[in-house]
């Protein structure tokens, strides 16, 4: 994701890239981040340390791990610099800690910086509102070998969106996976399903099963380009914002639009 961030600043018109981090480990320390990209030389040396470079820019965006993340957004903070933060895998301790840093600067956290998927977040609230109470939800999502966290951050976001829609907390109603003789499905589950393959980039299904009826939503990733150009319209638009915990849905505008 970095490489393609990096890729997609340089063909924008209205960013500059003024920095890139890497973890101090890294065998990239102290090269140029545009070769590290493939792009060609950009005069940014890549840096171990976020505190190094985080008021050299205006906005930091984040696509790393939860340890680095929080690190990173506390760095952020204490700088006044707007934070993007497109990791997933976050605690609920993490979490809050996340909310109480927004305080301090405009942070933008979504679990997938997709314009298409954002959308379809809104538009199955209003698919699960609609059909109500006698359609079962099961969500299966599948991505590359090397992802770490499971479930997806994009199918907990989905499975989330729609358990309010329905009124439940998908603390209680939440089933991720099944094995065993587990019974008869439980009429409020919201199940998550997830499968790792191959180089899959990222594909998500919510299906909402009726009596002699189900009906099918699917997103599918063909590349990260499409991450990388929300965390860019994401990073545009923090500037200027009052501190806060924001999302892709108040970047696109969808709470009052749709």
């Amino acid at each position: 994701m970095g490489g393609r961030i990096i890729a997609m600043i340089r063909e924008a018109s209205d960013f500059i890239l003024a920095g890139a981090v890497e973890q101090p480990s890294s065998a990239t320390i102290g090269r140029d981040a545009g070769e590290v990209a493939g792009i060609g030389t950009l005069g940014v040396p890549i840096v171990g340390d976020l505190g190094a470079v985080v008021r050299e820019g205006q906005v930091v965006i984040d696509f790393t791990a939860p340890q680095a993340a929080m690190i990173h957004l506390a760095i952020a903070a204490q700088a006044k610099v707007p934070v993007v933060v497109g990791t997933t895998g976050f605690s609920a301790t993490d979490l809050n800690r996340i909310k109480e840093l927004g305080s301090a600067v405009p942070c933008v956290l979504s679990p997938n910086m997709s314009i298409g998927v954002n959308v379809l977040f809104k538009a199955l609230a209003q698919v699960a509102s609609a059909l109500g109470e006698d359609y079962d939800v099961e969500i299966v999502e599948t991505h590359h070998r090397f992802k770490k966290d499971a479930p997806s951050g994009t199918a907990l976001k989905m499975a989330q969106v729609v358990a309010e829609a329905l009124g439940r907390e998908l603390d209680k109603t939440g089933i991720y996976g099944r094995k065993g003789l587990v019974g008869e499905r439980g009429k409020e589950e919201i199940a998550i399903h997830a499968l790792r393959a191959g180089d899959v980039v990222g594909d998500h299904t919510v299906i909402f099963g009726g009596m002699g009826e189900r009906i099918e939503v699917t997103h599918r990733a063909h590349g990260r380009d499409n991450f990388a150009r929300g965390a860019l319209r994401a990073a545009h638009w923090t500037i200027g914002r009052p501190p806060g915990l924001y999302d892709m849905q108040d970047v696109l505008g969808l709470r009052a639009r749709i």
